[in-house]
């Protein structure tokens, strides 16, 4: 019974959405219910996720859709073509992710990268979608010359006063509709409301707008691709897959099967991949996973997949047996939806507890986002990948290293704060706090030499605090060893305290750095080997 009610909810808001996301994907709106069909067939058979809802979704299509419009017409039979293939490809890599067990790929970008690439997605909607809301002319949406999205502003503000009243208040109300059933009855579904209003106003007073028009029942014809298709097509699939794998793992760890239950984030990869090869043989597009409409799942009390099948069958009868009752629907009414989906993928309450606690990653998201705003929008997307890893790297290959002292009265070695901090002549307590590998070990060398410099007395033992040490790799190895070399014919004892990371002791030992060490410098504790160096 709660998968029935979860599934009518389910309906009632995926179904003006996923309409509104074929129009956004430059598909026909019978293209976007084709893929939510296919997405939740395909999840639920092979996915695990009892909430999960898969399909048409407004995070992917506009990055698809500008990768696609320069390579064929938009709405032609081979654009068409191409997002087909393009969905069967980024299925594969899907499934192939789940083969190989790669849900680790999900966390490769940080929060403030998606943040920073969501509203930059977020404003490539809005700018997409006003031209549509203002009722302007067919020219003020690609305009000749210039793609970019700052041309298209300019274009936009210089039509502003040629906007038709009657698209602009179809759209605006919508978006109104919308918002205010989001925020004082979110369990409305203020999508379905805003639209079934706005179709009864047009069926009453006939305003000359763009409509929709009535579905096409039936799967549609479309082209058989190429290899040259394919070839053009492969810059793309990775960038897609990438989007989709990091928004499932997302909705996987927002909504969990059980709470306290064991994710699987490469299975659910599975289910996702093989909706979405069906929504391409079928003539949709990319699937992905749905944070909101899987929070409609899960908060209507549904409890399996059973809730989506539900809804799909009622968007199977909307697509066979109703799709004329979308001849009152306005283009206009579907900005105003898509208004305010991207409404919701600005997440500024994010971006400010960024700045707030993140610190420089501020800067990370803003970039993000200024690289998606202002460059094609899968080029902008790509450099922020390439970002988000570059500053994993960095920090990696500049860790914290830190001199540890003593918390008086224990024998506990800590970062030294305002509370007071003790400290052994001639000792210095080093505490590397990251792998030690190829990227940093010239670093954390460095690190070491200018601590033991700038020590007020001169240095009799180093002791390595290596708690904070999980990797240990051939190079870095080889550095320490050498270093400690170079430290003992200064006369100067080095030990070892804490190197507790079974990876990094494997590696330690594999390497030789632990008989460099030799066993009686290697302890379980510092003050362990201040009372042996003391011993003498």
């Amino acid at each position: 019974m709660q998968d029935g009610v979860a599934g009518l909810l389910l309906a009632a808001i995926a179904i003006p959405e996923q309409i509104a996301t074929a129009h956004l994907a430059g598909m026909p709106a019978e293209a976007g219910l084709y893929t939510f069909v296919a997405g939740g067939i395909g999840f639920a058979i092979f996915g695990t996720n009892r909430f999960l809802s898969a399909g048409a979704d407004s995070t992917v299509a506009p990055i698809f859709a500008a990768g696609l419009a320069a390579i064929a017409v938009v709405g032609s039979p081979h654009y068409a073509a191409l997002a087909g293939l393009l969905a069967i490809m980024v299925g594969a890599m899907l499934i192939g992710a789940a083969v190989l067990r790669a849900g680790w790929v999900a966390d490769l970008l940080s929060l403030p990268v998606v943040t920073g690439f969501l509203t930059g997605v977020a404003i490539h909607i809005v700018v997409g979608q006003l031209p549509i809301v203002l009722g302007l002319p067919a020219s003020v949406f690609l305009p000749p010359g210039d793609p970019s999205l700052p041309a298209r502003m300019a274009t936009i503000w210089q039509h502003i006063g040629d906007a038709d009243r009657w698209s602009v208040g179809i759209g605006l109300s919508v978006l109104a509709i919308v918002r205010t059933t989001e925020i004082v009855m979110p369990k409305v579904p203020g999508a379905l409301l805003a639209l079934v209003v706005v179709s009864c106003v047009v069926a009453l007073w006939h305003p000359q707008v763009a409509m929709l028009g009535a579905l096409h029942a039936g799967l549609p014809v479309v082209e058989m691709p190429t290899f040259a298709d394919v070839y053009a097509l492969l810059p793309l699939v990775p960038l897609i897959a990438m989007v989709c794998m990091v928004q499932t793992a997302a909705v996987l760890r927002a909504y969990p099967s059980q709470p306290e239950g064991p994710l699987h984030v490469a299975r659910d990869f599975a289910g996702i991949g093989a909706g979405s090869i069906l929504a391409g043989l079928i003539g949709g597009f990319p699937v992905n996973a749905s944070p909101p409409r899987t929070a409609v799942v899960a908060e209507a009390g549904g409890g399996s997949q059973w809730a989506g099948l539900v809804a799909i069958v009622l968007a199977l009868a909307l697509l066979f047996g109703g799709g004329a009752v979308l001849g009152f629907l306005p283009h206009a009414a579907l900005g105003g939806l898509l208004i305010g989906v991207a409404t919701r993928l600005f997440r500024l309450g994010e971006l400010v507890r960024i700045a707030v606690r993140g610190g420089s990653e501020i800067v990370l998201a803003l970039a993000c986002a200024l690289l998606v705003v202002l460059l094609p929008i899968q080029t902008g997307i790509v450099l922020g990948v390439v970002f988000s890893l570059l500053h994993s790297f960095y920090v990696v290959a500049r860790p914290h290293c830190v001199e540890l002292a003593r918390a008086p009265g224990t024998t506990v070695w800590w970062p030294p704060d305002d509370g007071g901090a003790e400290y052994v002549p001639g000792v210095l307590v080093f505490a590397p706090a990251a792998p030690l590998i190829f990227t940093n070990a010239a670093f954390v060398r460095g690190a070491l030499k200018a601590a033991i410099e700038r020590a007020p007395q001169p240095v009799r033992l180093v002791v390595i605090e290596a708690s904070g040490t999980i990797d240990i790799d051939y190079t870095g190895a080889g550095m320490l060893i050498r270093t400690i070399a170079v430290l003992r014919a200064r006369g100067i004892a080095v030990a070892v305290a804490r190197l507790s990371a079974e990876r990094a002791l494997r590696q330690a030992e594999r390497t030789g750095l632990l008989r460099a060490f030799g066993p009686e410098w290697i302890f379980r504790s510092v003050e362990e080997a201040i009372a042996r160096h003391a011993e003498g």
